[in-house]
């Protein structure tokens, strides 16, 4: 007989040289590699964590409702051991959840959807008490986090978030906009945004928040070359020369939906021009001065 103790769990193996205990061996085989599996793959301690929490729940108070100290509720949590069969059984039925669920699941995803395009890249998506989707705020200090981990529900989680009354059905996301490329759109103001799912449906001439590896977050006009599947990017600003992005090259993509601007100045195209064209003829002023 053969004796191998993995963690908590001891498993002994009839002889493999016996053809008489063969099924049996086979089978303990099976339960071993499954025990293992859950070992190696479980979510139990982040998954314990998670639900206490959730229900309010101290380690004190939950210890003392399964009846075990609180220590070692504490290296449940931590995976530094793991409960037995009785034990999970009794965690699962406090918590109404099947015993799979509290093993394999990542229960912290619950608040969470998942929506996936055709064309475009998963969107992980955060949804409020009412299962409806929250309008999470990329601003200046989050894009750069935010072109690496748009995918990640954990990043979304930790976005600040806001509502907005009366809008209309969807997935919506707000994103601060830098630089003078949209005036009169000005720089600093926040762009709520609707997810489009499909690059076909984007309308020409209509503004979009357009997410890329190659530029980053950028609010431009777009128009749909189908032909050679490729975006045209354009300024409002004609200071901007439009550029085309690849569609393999596009992560997401959002349709203007309304803005917030916290400058009441009256700001135009013209009076940017004037000001560069005034800050031109002061460095080629000075200029001059230093060649004479």
């Amino acid at each position: 007989m053969i004796a191998l103790e993995l963690s908590h769990y001891t498993f002994k193996f009839l002889n493999p040289t016996n053809k008489s205990t063969n099924s049996a061996l086979s089978s303990d085989f099976i339960v071993f590699f499954v025990v293992l599996w859950l070992i190696l793959y479980t979510m139990i301690g982040s998954n314990l964590k998670y639900l206490r929490k959730k229900h309010n729940l101290s380690q004190q108070a939950f210890a003392e409702i399964l009846d075990i100290p609180r220590t070692t509720l504490g290296d449940y949590e931590r995976e530094k051991t793991e409960p037995n069969i009785p034990m999970l059984l009794k965690m699962a039925a406090y918590f109404t959840i099947n015993v799979d669920n509290l093993l394999i699941e990542n229960l912290q995803l619950e608040n969470y959807k998942i929506a996936e395009s055709p064309d475009l890249k998963v969107l992980a998506i955060s949804v409020d008490n009412n299962n409806e989707g929250n309008i999470e705020l990329v601003d200046t200090k989050a894009e750069a986090g935010y072109l690496d981990s748009y995918q990640n529900p954990e990043y979304i989680k930790e976005l600040p978030k806001f509502a907005v009354p009366n809008i209309p059905s969807g997935t919506y996301r707000a994103f601060e906009i830098q630089g003078d490329s949209m005036l009169p759109v000005q720089s600093g103001s926040i762009i709520i945004a609707s997810y489009i799912e499909q690059l076909q449906d984007i309308k020409n001439n209509k503004t979009y928040i357009v997410i890329s590896k190659r530029d980053g977050l950028v609010y431009k006009r777009v128009l749909l070359n189908s032909e050679a599947n490729k975006l045209v990017l354009k300024s409002d600003n004609d200071l901007f020369v439009p550029y085309e992005l690849e569609f393999s090259e596009v992560d997401e993509i959002w349709q203007y939906y309304a803005h917030l601007t916290f400058d009441d100045s009256e700001k135009t195209i013209s009076e940017t021009i004037e000001v560069k064209l005034g800050d031109m003829h002061s460095k080629i002023s000075d200029l001059h001065e230093k060649l004479l």
